[in-house]
């Protein structure tokens, strides 16, 4: 059942762990021209959480404050005349998405489509965001190309999955363990490698007759950026999408001009400061591949609200397949 006594939130007094955060009742947001107001139905756990909490977030917000960018909900209170009260909505949001309602403004909520559920709702926003920006706008991925995902059982290497598939790609992915391995399988990877017994540097180049992948997609960072370096083809893309190993890598410049190939970095949240309209030219296009049956949000678990900083410390520690969901109203 939902949460009594008023709206409740995960609220961060000082940066620390998941487990600093506490779930107390907090104050309605307001709401201003241009917004609406959103019931809470689902929230999407994110590694970026993490790190907002931590302090190690692109974005440092001043304490106290709520994380939690994406959710799905029904509209409560609407200052959006596109957007009347009881519209299935999905949003993202600068911060505040653990809580049992929030406020987004309107260039940043999206109707979703009838046979859509709010937890596939909210696990489609910023991880395929994420993979559509990369692929398309950074990497100009092509019909026919190789594309490489790392840690692709993760929520974001998941999205990037379907999304090469669907653009025309050969997809190759690396994952941790058997599990993981049949699990990108599923999702559509023609070839799967499980990183903790085989060289996925070896199999690239044997798959490819030796030229290795056209783009490859990483959120690892350290030691697996470093060694893609080594099965990159000429002219090839390497997305760099965030550092879920804990480490930067080290990169060589010379190594970059003696084989042609680009590092491309994707801030995804600078696109939603900058360019907000193609952000929802990217979700439309997005509900479209999911309402056509060629993608479709791996929601992996769903949880209470009550369990998120559990949560947050199993998606920090790798040890999650697809996208975590947290359910305010749980059943």
């Amino acid at each position: 059942m939902r949460y009594g006594g008023g709206m409740r939130a995960w609220v961060a007094h000082g940066f620390g762990p998941p487990e600093s955060l506490r779930f107390e009742e907090v104050a309605d947001p307001s709401l201003a021209d241009g917004q609406v107001r959103i019931d809470v139905k689902s929230i999407g756990v994110n590694f970026p959480d993490v790190l907002l909490v931590a302090g190690g977030y692109q974005v440092k917000p001043t304490p106290p404050f709520v994380p939690g960018f994406e959710v799905a909900g029904t509209v409560l209170e609407s200052r959006v005349g596109a957007l009347p009260v009881g519209s299935r909505v999905a949003a993202v949001l600068g911060m505040g998405g653990y809580a049992t309602q929030v406020v987004a403004p309107r260039d940043a909520v999206w109707r979703i489509p009838d046979a859509m559920s709010f937890d596939e709702a909210a696990a489609m926003t910023i991880t395929y965001q994420t993979g559509w920006f990369a692929l398309h706008r950074r990497a100009h991925l092509q019909q026919g190309e190789t594309l490489l995902v790392h840690a692709g059982a993760g929520g974001v290497g998941s999205a990037a999955i379907q999304l090469g598939k669907a653009a025309g790609a050969r997809v190759l992915a690396t994952a941790g363990g058997a599990d993981k391995v049949a699990l990108c399988r599923t999702l559509g990877a023609d070839l799967a490698v499980d990183y903790k017994s085989e060289d996925f540097v070896g199999v690239v180049k044997a798959a490819t007759s030796g030229r290795g992948a056209d783009v490859i997609f990483d959120p690892v960072g350290g030691e697996v950026l470093e060694r893609s370096t080594k099965c990159i083809a000429f002219e090839g893309r390497i997305l760099i999408i965030g550092f879920t190993s804990g480490r930067a890598p080290e990169i060589r410049a010379n190594h970059v001009l003696v084989k042609n190939y680009a590092l491309l970095g994707l801030h995804w949240g600078l696109y939603h400061q900058l360019e907000p309209a193609s952000v929802t030219r990217a979700q439309e296009e997005l509900y479209r591949l999911y309402v056509e049956g060629r993608i479709k949000p791996m929601v992996s678990e769903r949880l209470p609200l009550a369990e998120a900083p559990g949560a947050m410390a199993r998606v920090a520690g790798r040890g999650t397949v697809g996208k975590i969901v947290l359910v305010p109203s749980f059943s």
